[in-house]
């Protein structure tokens, strides 16, 4: 008998607490319905079905449209100055003093001025105004009420030569890690991105992190580019930090009675249950009960179910089809069993206490069918 590891003996006896009151009281006797009842707690039992497929096609579609905040957010965007800006300003009327109070005649046309990074800026004539968190036109009024004493009706234009005092900062697997200047025009998640020279081939673009003021916020890189789930995209901020992860664990492991079972990276890759057990060399058809195969994936945090357990019944071929119509996730578990899908009870109660604990998915494998 092989030596089974902590894990799958707490499992066990775990199994054996929550279902030995129907075995062992007086005229008791184990049923499947009996056996349903703990697991049932603990995992959402989903069979694979051509409505459950429709059901994920639908999602992909109407994942499309932006957030109409981002839009409108978009369209409002302005520019404002910040310290460390070089500013481009234009007198198209010389500035001429000799005959209010004859100095010399003076010009001051198309010269660069760079903003101190207490946020003001000295003009000739005018002095010392501040600029900071203005936008163009707020610093060409200013400047126009400042020489109005000098001229009649100056005309002055003012734009950013050089954009210096806002950035976002993108680190981890991309291609060129640093920053990318915050500009007059609109800066998403998705031109930061292309900015730094898109991703390596090493990014888990399916969580990326945007920290914003200490909060964090999770995106799918792959969703905006790859599916066209514009909610997924961001107007960026000065001081936004943008992290690509390394896709270190984006795999999916396929256990069981397969030809070659173990873990399968899939990088960013979006395998279908059928690749999955294509890859794994197929099913061992002298070993494997058809009726059996489960894709048991972990629910998010806030769920009350530990699990979301989905069943593929392939004794009819044509059921392949569903398989290959089903996306699998990063950490997602295939576990083709060779028991009839009647006992799924006992293959489940060991699989679920390693959905987080991924190391010991092989162990609690082992000698699942003793």
């Amino acid at each position: 008998m092989p030596i089974r590891s902590t894990l799958k003996a707490l499992s066990l006896a775990t199994l054996l607490v929550t279902v030995g009151g129907c075995a062992f009281a007086p005229g008791g006797h184990m049923e499947y319905e009996a056996e349903i009842a703990p697991l049932s707690d603990q995992v959402t039992i989903s069979p694979i079905t051509p409505g459950l497929i429709s059901t994920y096609r639908s999602r992909i579609a109407q994942t499309a449209p932006a957030d109409a905040k981002l839009v409108d957010d978009i369209k409002r965007y302005v520019y404002r100055v910040g310290g460390g800006d070089v500013l481009d300003i234009n007198l198209s009327t010389p500035l001429d003093l000799a005959q209010e109070t004859g100095a010399q005649r003076q010009t001051v046309e198309a010269l660069t001025y760079t903003v101190q990074p207490d946020g003001t800026l000295f003009y000739p004539y005018v002095g010392r105004i501040n600029v900071r968190s203005k936008t163009v036109d707020e610093v060409r009024a200013a400047l126009v009420k400042g020489l109005s004493r000098y001229i009649t009706e100056p005309q002055v234009n003012v734009s950013v030569a050089q954009f210096r005092s806002q950035r976002v900062y993108l680190s981890g697997a991309v291609d060129k890690p640093g920053f990318v200047p915050v500009t007059d025009v609109p800066l998403t998640l998705i031109d930061a991105v292309s900015g730094s020279g898109g991703v390596t081939t090493l990014a888990n673009t399916h969580d990326i992190t945007l920290t914003r003021n200490g909060k964090q916020e999770h995106l799918s890189l792959y969703q905006l580019l790859q599916e066209g789930d514009m909610r997924q995209n961001r107007l960026l901020q000065d001081g936004d930090v943008i992290n690509v992860p390394v896709a270190e664990d984006q795999n999916v492991f396929v256990l069981g009675q397969v030809l070659k079972p173990g873990n399968m990276p899939v990088g960013n890759e979006r395998l279908s249950l059928t690749d999955a057990l294509s890859r794994a060399g197929g099913v061992d058809e002298e070993r494997a009960d058809p009726s059996g195969i489960f894709v048991v994936r972990e629910n998010s945090p806030d769920s009350d179910k530990l699990a979301t357990v989905f069943i593929l019944d392939i004794s009819d071929a044509t059921s392949f089809m569903l398989g290959a119509r089903f996306p699998l996730q990063p950490r997602d578990v295939v576990y083709v069993t060779a028991a009839p899908v009647s006992r799924w009870n006992r293959v489940l109660s060991q699989l679920l206490p390693s959905v987080t604990s991924t190391g010991a998915f092989v162990s609690v494998i082992d000698d699942i069918e003793d």
